[in-house]
């Protein structure tokens, strides 16, 4: 165009059969592509260096209308071009900005090759976390953009409950997911490994997760008392006389008897169980193979069960080749009966370890019989081994107490330590 490109000017032009541009008068390189479509886009050419054979780059300001004007594409023009003077590039910037991925294209990329030799449950945990959590809250953000404060954002906003929801999944299925500073932690914890994975492919150079502080995590922190096992066993009866799943009744009661992890019982198969041995013998498990004995508990209530005729399951599913999956349901039955509405199927695992430590079973035994790998997990029990010390200082704090009180003992004389 001879003169300064106006708004009356681009809403006269029309489609033609190939896209065409009309050029500014006043500010050189600054124009307007009309699509053969229609659509119309401010855009900027400038040369990349000087002279004549200096690469010619063009880039697209913004579409013509909301929210550019003539007036803001032509100032964003000038600042363009002056970059360009500056000996810059920004048609490339542009470029390399896109190459970069988001957070939740890395999620998926970490998935598909990051998980390395995780079991496929907690494969299926993690994909859970990234697309309750990770994705609704970061998903957006180009992954050398998050930074510090955005972790820590992150982790408030899960443990607040921003992301929690309870949707249907199917004709009687339901996600719950509830949020909270447990689930805050181990997302972040995750968060923090995906984002290794990211350092690892060169995509970043700082892990934005490191130095976060999280909350404790109090993960496996809950046991059963003895009194709670009691109201655990009556409602377990109870359940029996109301007619609830005996299949989620017996492996309620084998995970009592065990310390087995849900997943291990509920697809536990026949050929796994040594009736005569007094064993299972796991194939898979969480930690691989996996032998661990069984007690007569254990053994009574498999007396029990009745092989079903085509199933390899110990418990399978009546409707389908499946085994069965309905035990969190009746476990949150069971649970409200006894009264134990904080705890968590996964604790009475814990609760197996805690009797077996405090009935004088060492770490490594422990840790044999739970199926630990890492000697590291089984010391979360090591405070039980506590009670003979808080035994005899009870001892000491009585005989100590007395003699305050004016009163004599048998305890000997307290001799001077030298």
């Amino acid at each position: 165009m001879a003169g300064k490109l106006t708004k009356s000017a681009i809403d006269a032009a029309t489609p033609q059969e190939e896209d065409y541009f009309l050029w500014d008068g006043d500010l050189k390189g600054f124009g307007i592509k009309i699509a053969k479509g229609g659509r119309k886009s401010y855009v900027c050419k400038y040369r990349v260096g000087t002279g004549r054979t200096a690469p010619t780059r063009r880039i697209t300001i913004g579409a013509h209308g909301s929210p550019w004007t003539v007036d803001q594409a032509r100032a964003e023009a000038r600042k363009l071009l002056g970059r360009a003077v500056n000996g810059e590039d920004p048609a490339k910037e542009k470029q390399e900005e896109k190459k970069q991925i988001t957070l939740a294209q890395l999620c998926d990329l970490y998935l598909e090759n990051g998980v390395g030799t995780k079991k496929a449950s907690t494969v299926a945990t993690d994909h859970g976390r990234i697309e309750r959590h990770i994705k609704p809250l970061l998903g957006r953000k180009k992954v050398r953009d998050v930074t510090r404060a955005d972790v820590k954002r992150f982790l408030q906003d899960i443990a607040s409950g921003k992301t929690s929801v309870d949707t249907k999944t199917g004709l009687r299925g339901r996600a719950i997911v509830k949020g909270g500073k447990g689930t805050a932690t181990r997302t972040v914890g995750l968060l923090g490994g995906i984002f290794s994975y990211a350092f690892d492919c060169g995509l970043i150079e700082m892990n934005p997760v490191h130095g976060v502080k999280r909350f404790a995590d109090k993960k496996g922190q809950r046991y059963l008392s003895q009194q709670e096992l009691v109201a655990l066993g009556r409602a377990l009866a109870d359940g029996e006389e109301r007619g609830l799943n005996p299949q989620a009744l017996a492996i309620l009661k084998m995970l009592v008897f065990t310390g087995a992890r849900k997943g291990e019982i509920e697809t536990l198969r026949w050929d796994a169980v040594d009736f005569d041995g007094g064993y299972l013998r796991l194939a898979d498990s969480k930690t691989g193979q996996k032998a661990f004995p069984l007690n007569a508990g254990a053994l009574e209530i498999l007396s029990k069960i009745t092989r079903l005729d085509g199933s390899p399951y110990v418990f399978p599913a009546h409707r389908s080749e499946r085994h069965y999956e309905g035990t969190p349901k009746v476990w949150r039955i069971i649970r409200s009966m006894a009264g134990l509405e904080n705890v968590r199927m996964h604790d009475l695992r814990h609760s197996f370890a805690s009797i077996a430590v405090s009935g004088g079973a060492s770490l490594p035994i422990i840790g044999a019989l739970l199926g630990h790998t890492d000697s590291a997990t089984t010391q979360r029990y090591a405070h039980f081994h506590d009670d003979p010390l808080k035994a005899a200082s009870e001892v000491v704090g009585r005989t100590i107490q007395t003699a305050l009180n004016g009163k004599s003992t048998d305890a000997p004389p307290i001799r001077s330590i030298r």
